[in-house]
């Protein structure tokens, strides 16, 4: 045999391996509204960029080799012309279920990441364990699993379900740093809807049970739902133009077309009256860079609002209440999104922005039996924790616990703003009079006069941002229309903040 037959055995095995399952299985996934794995890594990268890993990896089949790519495809390639490595699981070959050469491909991937510091995306569409492998399967997940664990916060890691995503599999997305779904073709869950019913006689299906809209409405697993994969993996290349590389390197920047010298109408965004509900997207996007805002867990928790933005073409993290929502008080949820998001900017040098309107923390006794109190603690810690650039901008009400919570002087804000009716003090007007006064109110000959009266009295005398001012917890009361040119100049100062810790192996978050 001659190098040119050698060759075109190369090219034919190659063909055999990029064939995955064959003809008859594509066409099924197809139908199913499915791109192959191989079309999912064409639509996802740059055109023409695209650099195949290990593709000859093979599993053991009673002492064969059986060689048609081990159902997933690894390999590196660029998105927005930076380096970036990944890997699809392909349904066609064994139901992309992992085994041990499954596990190999990933992970040597994921270390070539790591020591080139570029970003892991994960492409997920897998029937979960390889059963006729036993406990090398299982052994497979865990390698996987500890990269997850032990490259987070160093490189920036992205998973999207495309397909099923059961048992042990779905702990390596839950690891990861964000996970995008798809609608009516992605689940993930622990145990299906079979085993359920069969254990606790409980009848659901797939997409009731782990779809797009249940995970990233009700349980907060996943961070986006997308109609179709073009769009979750579309969303995946936007949500990369706001991280660096590696927690080396700063966000990227681009240029702002935004004019700084506009007066934005944000007074008339924001009613005066702290009991009347408003958008609080509506002021993000008057102030940031425009078309930049990219909001995280939008259907989750929406109480609060997090996400990506540009600020004068920086990247900025943002934290925000949602007065529509709840008053904008904190819950269990909104803490668990809150603390979450404000951990990963910290890791990857993303400067954190905080709109500040809460009436405090959600009150009930689901709340307090649901354990409100260790997870608003996570908001505090990760604030507390937090040396990004971290500045405050209270919009109109602050009250009690959560006005310290959010990003306040006294655990680390670098600056807090406050608009001129901003109300600062331990809770608000009405529940302090009635408080306080209760006994003045209900003997007097006219208790809503007198109430009325005292409630003024409080809001003069205790909740205006002077006094809070005066004492040093605020650094500047600003016009609402300069809010966007302040933050600008806030980030511009902060730039080179450095801001040391105790030295330690690692906190106790109260997870």
């Amino acid at each position: 045999m001659d190098i040119y037959e050698k060759m075109n055995e190369l090219y034919d095995k190659r063909r055999k391996v990029e064939l995955g399952g064959g003809d008859n299985r594509i066409q099924k996934q197809r139908e199913k509204g499915k791109l192959t794995a191989r079309e999912r890594i064409a639509t996802l990268l740059d055109e023409n960029t695209f650099v195949e890993l290990y593709p000859f990896i093979a599993q053991r089949h009673e002492g064969v080799y059986v060689d048609n790519g081990e159902g997933v495809v690894t390999g590196y390639g660029k998105i927005n012309e930076r380096l970036v490595f990944l890997f699809a699981q392909d349904f066609t070959v064994y139901g992309g279920a992992l085994g041990e050469m499954h596990a190999r491909k990933i992970t040597q991937m994921m270390d070539l990441a790591m020591k080139n510091r570029a970003p892991i995306i994960g492409l997920n569409d897998s029937g979960g364990a390889r059963i006729q492998e036993g406990v090398l399967s299982l052994d497979g997940y865990g390698h996987v699993f500890y990269r997850n664990a032990i490259y987070s916060g160093v490189i920036p890691q992205i998973s999207v379900i495309m397909g099923p995503c059961a048992g042990g599999a779905v702990y390596s997305p839950a690891i990861t740093d964000f996970v995008i779904m798809v609608e009516e073709t992605s689940q993930m869950f622990i145990t299906g809807p079979k085993v359920i019913e069969a254990v606790t006689n409980e009848t659901i299906s797939a997409n009731e049970l782990g779809g797009a809209k249940i995970h990233s409405s009700k349980s907060g697993n996943a961070h986006f739902s997308c109609k179709t994969e073009e769009e979750a993996l579309q969303k995946v290349r936007q949500l990369l133009c706001y991280l660096p590389q590696n927690n080396e390197e700063m966000p990227p920047s681009i240029q702002s077309k935004k004019k700084e010298d506009v007066l934005y109408d944000l007074p008339e965004s924001v009613p005066i009256d702290p009991m009347l509900t408003y958008d609080i997207k509506k002021v993000i996007k008057q102030v940031v860079d425009d078309d930049s805002f990219l909001e995280i867990h939008e259907l989750f928790a929406k109480n609060a609002v997090i996400g990506f933005a540009r600020l004068k073409g920086q990247s900025i993290g943002i934290v925000a209440n949602q007065p529509k929502v709840k008053a904008g008080s904190l819950d269990i949820d909104s803490s668990d999104k809150i603390a979450r998001f404000i951990r990963f900017c910290n890791c990857f040098h993303i400067p954190l922005i905080t709109f500040e309107d809460v009436t405090g923390f959600f009150p009930g006794v689901n709340e307090e039996h649901g354990g409100i109190i260790r997870h608003g603690a996570k908001i505090l810690y990760a604030y507390s924790e937090a040396t990004i650039p971290k500045v405050t901008v209270i919009l109109r009400k602050a009250y009690g616990g959560a006005y310290v919570a959010l990003n306040s002087k006294a655990i680390g804000a670098d600056i807090v703003l406050a608009w001129p009716n901003a109300e600062i003090a331990v809770m608000g007007p009405h529940g302090a009079v009635n408080v306080l006064y209760s006994k003045e109110i209900i003997h007097s000959s006219n208790p809503e006069e007198v109430r009325k009266k005292k409630i003024e009295e409080y809001r003069t005398k205790y909740t205006n941002p002077y006094i809070a001012a005066a004492n040093g917890m605020v650094d500047d009361i600003i016009d609402p229309r300069e809010t966007r040119v302040k933050l600008i100049q806030c980030m511009e100062m902060l730039k080179e903040k450095t801001d040391q810790r105790p030295n330690r192996k690692h906190g106790n978050i109260p997870l």
